[in-house]
């Protein structure tokens, strides 16, 4: 149902709030509790690799698990940026750059108890790329092995260093090993070995569900219950290896609440203490009964990103740049979303390092894009049919029905005819690294998932590169320049951080140059609380540290 005006949300909301009252669950007053309403309609999966893209990793990857690199989220003022995990520090051999060296942080435990270690390393690698081992989890690849396609193996040298190899040499491993989480191998061995099945495949299978009713990481939150589509309930780990990060609450609750008005009343009601994404109407009444409101600009673009298929309509430069000229981005940060975003001309805005210097102006000019169009054969009697799909909520999403809907209002304008079809959010990412060739497409030439732009490859990379496209990456709509792959294969080969920001912000230019997205905005991660949560820091980043935040 779409809201028409501010006082008929505001009543939806009023009436969710009284509804809601007994329908959500209360706690005892004996621990503290922070209760969070997700924009997730599911519970992400919790069994090692998050999906749903990253609100998954979000909430059931840094919470309860730990990768070799991190990011540090301790600061809202300075950019994230990738700080030792369960490596303390790693280097590139100086004569084979496609073998790294990790040392392990010592005395680092699983919740089971059981020790982290090299072999803890190999094995996580082996259940994302080795197909013949045991573990091997083919659901877990594509949200995994796609965030790190040059891994190839690892080896241990002894306990605690650890071998990585990589298919060619790749500047970018250390951050793309962020999505890297490690499980307890010991705990998984132990589903297994009681698990039934026909064959060492089924086994694993069911050793895999099991787990993931009963995770076990190293990170700072443990799994207490779960319950699928309904509520996963995290207790602080006291015996986590960084002590400024034991959690300063007893318990974290995670609630699926989709759509952003329930997520409002919620909050409103008191059934729950934090909510992503508030519905941008509901502001003005949140400040005024005393909730808390945070936002940060975040390495992230809302965009359309374009089918390059033979037939594509996409494939007229001319009609992508119209597109990219005919939106009215202030207007739409000042009206429907009530502030909460920044205007995207790219992937990165001036100042950052992998900016460059584009010469196409991404700006709003209806004038000029309606001429483009015009040159490309199209105008107020010949409309071109485009056809985009999205999602209802999501990781990222922001608001995309509403932001979905002005934007086929202002290329209407620019005689474009915008088809919809909408899907839910997990189906659409899953869509995504299917691509444009595929019939999840359902006939779109362009999709609209938000994307994080923290570092090279999931900037740029698996975007650009004509060797990610589906089913490597998310190159969804096999995009193949080879001005892109050369600069991509400069950046990934080059060593010193200087020279590489310089081959970035080079490919970054090149691609604004192509229009080779509809670039729209960058979310700011807006999320209201009670003031009874304290503590937190909303950091320059897609994710968060749950850890700081108490409950007074």
């Amino acid at each position: 149902m779409r809201i028409k005006n501010n006082k008929t949300r505001a009543a939806l909301i009023a009436l969710l709030a009284l509804g809601s009252a007994a329908a959500w669950p209360r706690v005892a007053s004996s621990e503290t509790v922070l209760r969070i309403g997700m924009t997730a309609a599911d519970i992400p999966r919790t069994l090692g690799q998050p999906d749903q893209g990253f609100e998954g990793n979000r909430f059931t990857g840094l919470t309860m698990y730990d990768a070799l690199t991190g990011w540090d989220l301790s600061s809202a003022d300075k950019a994230s940026t990738v700080i030792p995990g369960l490596a303390t520090e790693w280097k590139v051999d100086d004569a084979d750059k496609t073998k790294w060296v990790f040392k392990l942080r010592p005395g680092v435990t699983f919740h089971d108890g059981t020790p982290f270690n090299a072999d803890a390393v190999v094995w996580n690698v082996e259940k994302v790329l080795k197909q013949d081992a045991p573990q091997f989890d083919a659901s877990q690849v594509g949200v995994t092995a796609s965030r790190m396609p040059t891994l190839a193996s690892a080896r241990k040298i002894d306990d605690m260093t650890v071998e990585l190899t990589t298919k060619e040499p790749d500047s970018f491993l250390p951050i793309n090993l962020t999505n890297l989480f490690m499980a307890s191998p010991t705990k998984w061995q132990h589903f297994y070995d009681k698990a039934e099945g026909a064959d060492a495949k089924a086994k694993s299978q069911a050793a895999w569900t099991a787990f993931a009713k009963d995770a076990a990481g190293t990170g700072p939150w443990k799994m207490a219950s779960f319950t699928p589509r309904e509520r996963l309930e995290l207790v602080k780990n006291a015996n986590y290896w960084d002590k400024a990060r034991v959690p300063k609450v007893d318990k974290m609750v995670l609630l699926p609440m989709p759509e952003a008005n329930a997520r409002t009343a919620a909050l409103l009601s008191g059934q729950v203490d934090w909510v992503e994404a508030p519905a941008p109407d509901a502001l003005p009444e949140l400040k005024q009964r005393g909730f808390k409101l945070y936002a940060n600009e975040q390495p992230h673009v809302w965009p359309w990103q374009f089918s390059r298929v033979e037939g594509s309509p996409w494939n007229d430069i001319r009609v992508r740049k119209a597109a990219n000229l005919c939106i009215d981005r202030e207007g739409l940060k000042d009206g429907l979303l009530a502030g909460l975003m920044v205007p995207a001309t790219g992937t990165f805005e001036p100042g950052h390092p992998w900016r460059g210097k584009p010469t196409f102006e991404i700006k709003y000019d209806k004038a000029a894009a309606q001429k483009l169009m015009q040159e490309a054969g199209f105008g107020p009697n010949k409309k071109l049919v485009v056809k985009t799909q999205t999602s209802a909520s999501g990781s990222g999403q922001m608001q995309p029905l509403p932001m979905n809907e002005y934007l086929q209002q202002a290329l209407a304008e620019c005689y474009f005819d915008v088809k919809l079809d909408v899907i839910e959010w997990n189906t659409l990412f899953t869509n995504w690294r299917r691509g444009a060739k595929d019939p999840s497409a359902n006939g779109s030439n362009a999709t609209n998932v938000t994307y994080a732009a923290m570092d090279p490859f999931f900037a740029l990379v698996r975007f650009l590169q004509s060797g990610m496209a589906p089913p490597v990456s998310n190159n969804w709509g096999f995009i193949n320049d080879p001005k892109f792959d050369e600069l991509v294969k400069k950046a990934r080969q080059t060593f010193d951080p200087a020279a590489r920001d310089a081959a970035l912000a080079e490919l970054h230019a090149a691609s604004v140059d192509d229009a080779a997205f509809l670039y729209v905005a960058h979310d700011v991660g807006p999320r209201a609380m009670s003031p009874k949560v304290t503590g937190v820091v909303q950091p320059k980043s897609w994710f968060i540290d749950f850890s700081l935040v108490s409950m007074n």
